[in-house]
């Protein structure tokens, strides 16, 4: 039985992958996008319940197709998802779903790679890696399974419901982990939330949401090197869209906390640095307003001013007197929610493009090994890159550099004229 080939196969239908397969196809590059479970899948299986995207309708989006309703709302998860099914029925985007990728190799004597799948083998000259970068959960190894406490990543989390009756402790204080934090407390539960460091931008200033702020100044552009740190920022949409204000959490009666640094014995200890990191989400939440007030003074614009955006409350008593140990029990504490991001697992992906510590190896997607690329990736080619929007143009990248590559290989000199006889 013949082996299926294809030119390039694109691993992952979420928003990289059909991002992915439209480029490809405008080229005129044959495909195939296989995809585990369903299109988006993590939107739907991997969220919480209430979760709406973190930027406006009108921003965070391919170019090709508009959300329906108000473009200045907060889209939820389902939606999000059902849009990128539609995408890809837009595009008529080759996806097989149900097709799990167990293996990729590279062809012994020939260019190309095996990929063995759970359907069978596909020999294929390109392979896109869309499966992002948020792939395994974390969770620290601080906490014993032994404790009898209910322990889950924030990927595992759906609503309060599911959660035993009791207090809950959330460590990380990004997108995922202060809007569950949020809805925990509105929900009645004592939230106790870990604050690390972060950025903390404004929802919106001067009637403009912080998205189209990040790009009149030019800052989705800001570009950083593959390797690194992930920069945690407390942004929600959330409600209709608000700032993070960790202040107000502790005046609703929320006990923030400093970095988690271990466990022992049923008591969690926390880094004395919940003041400075709150402080630190303070600057740059201030720094935008005034770089947000230099542009519309330099340009004439005529944008309502919005002075209290820069009052800056009181620090709660949790703050001045931060809790450096807290055992777990006398806190009432059943519940610990570790929204500590994910780890990389490419285990798959037996080819030399990843490091030491098993990340990809790449520049703008274009992996170190010829002919596999990566798409999907925190600051793949700028700060957009881990928005809608923005994996769209690192994938328009990554498919005119297999074009331009295409191109190469199909080249053949012209016949060289016979040398004439003496």
């Amino acid at each position: 039985m013949p082996v299926e080939t294809t030119e390039v196969l694109v691993i992952g239908a979420g928003q990289a992958g059909i991002a992915a397969s439209e480029h490809l196809g405008a080229h005129g590059i044959p495909h195939v996008v296989l995809e585990r479970s369903r299109i988006a899948e993590r939107w739907r299986s991997e969220r919480w319940d209430s979760l709406v995207a973190n930027g406006p309708a009108w921003h965070d989006r391919f170019p090709g197709l508009e959300f329906s309703g108000d473009p200045d709302a907060f889209v939820p998860k389902e939606q999000v998802a059902d849009y990128f099914e539609a995408y890809a029925k837009k595009i008529d985007a080759p996806v097989r779903c149900g097709v799990e990728v167990t293996r990729v190799t590279r062809l012994s004597g020939r260019p190309g790679f095996r990929v063995e799948t759970s359907a069978g083998t596909i020999e294929a000259g390109n392979v896109i890696s869309a499966t992002g970068a948020f792939q395994t959960p974390s969770i620290p190894p601080l906490v014993p399974e032994t404790t009898g406490l209910t322990q889950m990543h924030s990927s595992q989390y759906r609503n309060p419901g599911q959660l035993p009756e009791g207090a809950v402790l959330v460590v990380g204080a990004g997108s995922s982990g202060v809007q569950i934090a949020d809805e925990l407390l509105a929900a009645g539960r004592k939230v106790y939330l870990s604050v690390g460091p972060h950025d903390r931008p404004p929802r919106a200033y001067r009637g403009r949401d912080f998205v189209w702020w990040l790009g009149v100044l030019n800052k989705w552009d800001a570009e950083a090197n593959p390797s690194s740190e992930h920069t945690t920022i407390a942004v929600s949409g959330a409600h209709g869209g608000h700032t993070v204000d960790f202040r107000k959490l502790a005046a609703r009666g929320m006990t923030l906390l400093g970095r988690t640094e271990a466990h022992e014995n049923g008591t969690m200890r926390f880094a004395p640095d919940l003041a400075a990191n709150v402080a630190a989400g303070d600057a740059n939440y201030i720094s935008l307003l005034d770089e947000a007030d230099a542009y519309v003074a330099a340009n004439g614009l005529d944008l309502p001013e919005e002075p209290a955006a820069r009052d800056i409350g009181a620090d709660p008593a949790c703050m001045t007197d931060p809790i450096r140990t807290l055992d777990l029990a006398d806190a009432g504490i059943t519940t610990i929610l570790w929204a500590t991001g994910f780890t990389s697992d490419y285990g798959w992906l037996q080819v030399d493009a990843l490091d030491a510590a098993g990340k990809p190896r790449h520049q703008r997607g274009v992996s170190s090994a010829p002919g596999v690329y990566f798409l999907g990736l925190p600051w793949q080619t700028r700060r957009g890159s881990s928005f809608i929007w923005g994996v769209w143009h690192d994938a328009k990248y990554v498919a005119d550099h297999i074009a331009k590559q295409r191109g190469y290989l199909a080249y053949a000199p012209a016949a060289q004229p016979a040398p004439e006889m003496a």
